[in-house]
């Protein structure tokens, strides 16, 4: 059996996906280990995942909630740099002190999370077989369509997605020279886009073809596999909701839980419609935040409920665009109301207006507008799409993910997909 090293951001959602897998990984007979800075520990639940901590000296006790405040509110051009700068320091972090510790491990693959490039960059330096993850949106790119960051749809002019690719670059220049004098020192072909370190043998993406724009320049290797999940509990909370009265779930996630207005905005539309709301703050909010939420309309405020069981219970789920809480709510044909953050938040919302599967409003938007906005989605047809349906029932989760690892690292060719590109739409 073999020895697998998970590379990912230190962030919880990204931790969970790549958790999930390493799990059923595990079940197999596998050895599977999150390698990464001390703290970044904390976002491991299943403890038959091993974890290696690395990088002391670079990233000391504290740095991990300093990259956290920065993530969670990244607004404005001096803390958007502030924070490139971290995901820089970070990948330079884990360039300088994964081969040792991949060595002294005795590693034999590693499974990369996309948005983290130091992984591919490693592998190859250390002739390791690897294997790519998307968690969030894929960042392949392709000509005539937006990154998925931006919040563009189909069809525009063309120079907008090219100017935007610029802009984007430029901003991200700091990791782009970190990536670079990376590969000048390991004897690499000079590549400075976190797109351009992705596997040869294998590409796995959370998002289905039929949730993502469609696309034709995607590797034969690229595999859509679904969600990646552990087998959710079937438990349901001990809450009291009022029979026939419509539910609302509103989540931003572990980064954006801490908005209060946003929640209260949320919480007078439910009043005005007179529809109970739920409340998953994610650990962002305090005990006073939390009473003043249902003083003004929350039903129940929490910091985390169980997800697989709220998306199938509410009428409508609110939320920043997410994907891990998007793909559960698709899974579940509840409609959904997006209002995007930051980073790929833009490019989900965009993704579900484009495929009608709910609507997008500002994360500004008024107490006025986003009551409307739920009046229609209660009032509506819960949102169908056969083909997005079939796609979820049979691409397979963590099972045809981990299927797919281990043939490809049998074999030592690339895993070709029997998907075929989405129709233009």
């Amino acid at each position: 059996m073999s020895h697998f090293a998970l590379i990912a951001p230190p962030y919880p959602s990204h931790f969970a996906a790549m958790q999930a897998l390493g799990g059923e990984l595990i079940e197999r007979g596998h050895r599977v280990s999150f390698f990464h800075q001390p703290e970044a520990e904390r976002w491991l639940s299943d403890r038959r995942v091993g974890f290696v901590a690395i990088g002391h000296a670079e990233c000391p006790p504290g740095s991990l909630d300093l990259a956290m405040r920065r993530v969670a509110d990244p607004a404005g051009p001096l803390r958007l740099r502030r924070l490139i700068k971290q995901l820089a320091h970070t990948t330079a972090m884990l360039i300088s002190n994964l081969p040792q510790a991949l060595s002294e491990h005795r590693v034999d693959a590693m499974i990369c999370d996309q948005m983290e490039p130091a992984g591919g960059l490693v592998a190859e330096a250390c002739k390791l077989p690897f294997f790519s993850v998307a968690c969030a949106l894929p960042i392949n790119r392709e000509p005539g369509l937006p990154l998925p960051v931006m919040p563009f749809g189909l069809g525009l002019d063309a120079r907008l997605y090219e100017g935007s690719v610029q802009v984007h670059d430029w901003l991200m220049r700091p990791l782009h020279d970190t990536l670079l004098q990376a590969c000048h020192r390991h004897g690499l072909q000079p590549r400075s886009g976190a797109h351009e370190f992705l596997s040869p043998l294998a590409q796995l993406s959370q998002t289905p073809l039929h949730l993502d724009f469609p696309r034709v320049g995607l590797p034969k290797h690229f595999h859509a596999v679904g969600p990646l999940r552990s087998t959710p509990s079937q438990a349901s909370p001990n809450w009291s909701f009022e029979p026939g009265k419509p539910l609302v779930f509103a989540s931003l996630g572990t980064l954006q839980g801490h908005r209060f207005d946003l929640f209260a905005r949320i919480a007078k539309a439910c009043r005005r419609l007179d529809a109970q709301l739920l409340v998953a703050h994610c650990g962002g909010l305090d005990a006073h935040q939390q009473a003043r939420l249902r003083q003004i309309g929350a039903t129940v405020v929490t910091d985390f409920a169980p997800q697989h069981w709220a998306v199938r219970r509410a009428n409508v789920v609110i939320s920043h665009g997410g994907l891990n809480t998007v793909l559960d709510t698709v899974c579940a044909g509840t409609p959904l109301l997006v209002m995007p953050i930051a980073f790929d938040q833009p490019g989900v919302a965009a993704r579900v207006r484009h495929h009608r599967l709910g609507r997008v409003l500002s994360k500004r938007a008024s107490v006025a507008a986003i009551g409307q906005t739920l009046r229609q989605l209660l009032d509506e047809a819960a949102p169908r799409d056969a083909a997005l349906e079939a796609e979820l029932a049979a691409c397979g989760g963590v099972q045809h993910a981990a299927s797919l690892i281990e043939a490809a690292l049998h074999s030592g060719q690339p895993s070709i997909s029997e998907n075929t590109p989405c129709p233009m739409t």
